[in-house]
């Protein structure tokens, strides 16, 4: 007996669904638990986006190492930026796809008010992103977490 036509579309959609959550996470878009490079605890929360452009941009969204209060300044920040609160500040900007991820655009360091080129690379089965950020040589790398 062949199957009907609803059964076959019903079929082909629960297919679907493996390929449907791959995708989402085959992208950086997202929320991103970031984690400081010297303790190791939760630092912030950057939600990445596409913008309008169609490269990637991330703001931070939440704080959640208040050491320095609840909503810290950019002092050390240059431009625009200089004493403007870290929360909601764009941190990442103008990244591209690439071979291995993405490239080509910016991450800025609100605890040390620098940018840097970064690039950036799913890990772990889209769970975690690598972000580098380089100036010249010197490399920074930190891995953040998706959050659920």
């Amino acid at each position: 007996m062949k199957p009907t036509l609803p059964l076959q579309f019903l079929l082909g959609l629960l297919l679907a669904i493996p390929a449907v959550v791959q995708a989402q996470h085959a992208a950086p878009t997202g929320r991103w638990r970031t984690i400081d490079d010297d303790t190791g605890k939760p630092k912030s929360v950057v939600e990445v986006y596409l913008a309008r452009d169609g490269s990637y941009a991330g703001k931070v969204v939440e704080i959640l190492d208040t050491k320095d209060g609840p909503n810290p300044l950019c002092d050390k920040c240059t431009g625009s930026n200089h004493n403007q609160p870290i929360k909601g500040m764009v941190i990442l900007w103008g990244l591209k796809p690439t071979d291995e991820g993405w490239g080509g655009g910016m991450v800025l360091d609100p605890e040390r008010g620098k940018a840097y080129r970064s690039k950036l690379r799913l890990l772990d089965g889209g769970n975690r992103l690598g972000v580098s950020g380089c100036i010249a040589f010197i490399c920074r790398s930190q891995e953040w977490l998706r959050e659920p």
